[in-house]
C-alpha cells in the first residue's frame, strides 16, 4: 500500500500520538510474554519536557524526505563505533564480554542481511528485502555496580549524577546501556534530534545479545536490532496508531503491533486487503520471528548519515 506522507505541521501530532492498541506493561515480577519497547513513550515525555524537540525532529524529517527525493544517500561504508555501559546489581546483570560481543555479532548480521533467517523472507517481500550495509565495532565496555533494582525509562542510567554512566562521545559513538529496566520493558532508544546527553539505546541486560534460555523468546539479540532501528530514525511498522504511517513506502500498513510468530500470510485488517510484513525488525514479534529490513527503511536510515544529516558525524 502506498503511504501518504503528512505535511510537516502534522508531524508533531504524529510524534506525540498515543497507541491505544498496545497492551500495558507487565509488572516487574512477571515474565515478559510480549515485546514492549518504550521508545515512543519516552519520546512523548521528551516532547513534553522540551517543546523545541518537535521542531528539530520536523527539520530532520524535512531533510530526510528531501534526501530521499533527491537521492542524496550514502555510498560509502559506515562503521558505527559502540560503547556498552553495563550497570549491574546481580551477577546475572553483569553480562560477560562474550555476551556483549555476541550482540555486536548479531547486529552485524542483521544490518548486512547475512543473518541465516533472512532466507526465510516470503517471496512477496523478497524484492524489497534489504542489506542496510552498516556494521558495528565494539570499542569499549564500561561497568559499574549499583544498588538499583531497576532503572525505568527516565534516562537515569545515562547520568553519573543519578548513579548511571555518562555517554562516551555521543556525537560519533553509539552508546548502549545494559541494565535492568523494569516494568516489562525490553528496551528503548532515542530518535535523532534529542539531547546528546541522553543519546543512545538502552537494553534490558536479560535480553542483551545471545542470552540464556530463560530470556526466550527474546534471546537472539533482536531487541537491540529493533531499538537501533529507532536510533537510526525508523518508526514502528504500524506507525504507533491503528493502520498508522511509519513514513516508509515499501512497508505494508499494519493494523497494530504483532506478537509471537504470526504465520505467513498474515492478512491485514487495514484496507485494501494485503499481507502484513510481520517479519520486519520494526514490528513486535518474537526474536525468531523478525529477520528483515526493507529498501525503503534502508534509504530512510541512509538519509541521516549524508552531509547535513542528523548523524552525519558517524559517516566521517
Amino acid at each position: 500500500m502506498k503511504k501518504i506522507f503528512l505535511p510537516l505541521a502534522a508531524l508533531i501530532m504524529l510524534f506525540s500520538c498515543q497507541n491505544d492498541d498496545q497492551n500495558s506493561a507487565a509488572s516487574p515480577t512477571e515474565a515478559i510474554v510480549q515485546r514492549n519497547c518504550a521508545t515512543q513513550e519516552v519520546l512523548e515525555e521528551q516532547l513534553k519536557a522540551d517543546p523545541t524537540l518537535a521542531i528539530r525532529m520536523n527539520q530532520i524529517e524535512a531533510f530526510t524526505q528531501n534526501a530521499l527525493l533527491t537521492k542524496r544517500l550514502v555510498n560509502g561504508k559506515i562503521v558505527i563505533p559502540v560503547v556498552v555501559n553495563v550497570l549491574w546489581r546481580t551477577a546475572a546483570e553483569n553480562i560477560s564480554d562474550a555476551q556483549i560481543q555476541s550482540q555486536i555479532d548479531v547486529l552485524n548480521k542483521d544490518f548486512t542481511a547475512t543473518n541465516t533467517d533472512f532466507s526465510n523472507t516470503p517471496t512477496e517481500f523478497a524484492p524489497v528485502a534489504a542489506n542496510i550495509g552498516i556494521t558495528f565495532e565494539l570499542v569499549k565496555i564500561n561497568r559499574k555496580s549499583t544498588t538499583k533494582t531497576s532503572w525505568g525509562t527516565r534516562d537515569a542510567m545515562k547520568s553519573s549524577k543519578k548513579g548511571g554512566i555518562d555517554p562516551t562521545s555521543p556525537s560519533t559513538t553509539l552508546n548502549i546501556w545494559a541494565c535492568k529496566i523494569g516494568n516489562g520493558i525490553l528496551g528503548y532508544a532515542q530518535f535523532p534530534g534529542g539531547s546528546l546527553a541522553t543519546d543512545g539505546v538502552v537494553i534490558d541486560s536479560k535480553y542483551f545479545g545471545l542470552s540464556a534460555s530463560d530470556s526466550y523468546p527474546y534471546n537472539l539479540g533482536r531487541t537491540a536490532t529493533h531499538e537501533i532501528g529507532h536510533w537510526m530514525n525508523l518508526r514502528h511498522i504500524w506507525g504507533d496508531s491503528s493502520c498508522g504511517n511509519d513514513l516508509v513506502n515499501d512497508t505494508p500498513v499494519h493494523k497494530t503491533a504483532n506478537y509471537g510468530v504470526p504465520t505467513y500470510p498474515y492478512v491485514s485488517l487495514c484496507l485494501p486487503t494485503h499481507n502484513e510484513m510481520t517479519m520486519n525488525y520494526m514490528d513486535y514479534t518474537d526474536d525468531r520471528g523478525m529477520y528483515m529490513f526493507t529498501a525503503g527503511q534502508k534509504s530512510r536510515i541512509q538519509a541521516i548519515f549524508v552531509a547535513g544529516g542528523a548523524r552525519y558525524a558517524f559517516a566521517q
